[in-house]
């Protein structure tokens, strides 16, 4: 004789449902950061170098560049996971180049001078920023 399968009742259905419920709460565990935003013809190393011979770290703290630990302007810490640059632009690879190209012309008022950063080494900048996160 065949016997037939039963549905769980009482304590075997709760704990089937705390177990479901475990893992679906755990397959949303782990790293779930977003990748590290990639600018086009950027290169993290260069950048950083960069950061330092334009003196960016004279109003900002940032990691990894020495002497940047200034507080004059934001901490740039966290910066590969903002959402906007300079509290109003996307935080996409074009409008971070550009505001480092030219703060003032795109944010007019803004205490960030323009230090003359060509487009190419802001991209290199760009990229080594949005390392930082």
């Amino acid at each position: 004789m065949r016997e037939t399968p039963r549905c769980p009742t009482g304590a075997a259905w709760l704990l089937a449902a705390l177990a479901c419920a475990l893992a679906c709460a755990l397959a949303g565990c782990g790293d779930d950061a977003a990748p590290v935003q990639r600018v086009a013809g950027g290169d993290p190393a260069r950048g950083k170098a960069l950061l330092m011979q334009f003196q960016c770290g004279a109003c900002h703290s940032i990691p990894g560049v020495e002497a940047a630990r200034s507080t004059a302007g934001p901490p740039l810490d966290t910066f590969g996971r903002q959402s906007y640059v300079a509290g109003r632009l996307p935080n996409y690879p074009e409008p971070l180049v550009r505001w480092i190209v030219d703060p003032p012309g795109v944010k007019p008022g803004t205490l960030m001078p323009n230090l003359g950063v060509s487009p190419e080494d802001a991209r290199h900048m760009a990229a080594y920023l949005y390392t930082l996160r």
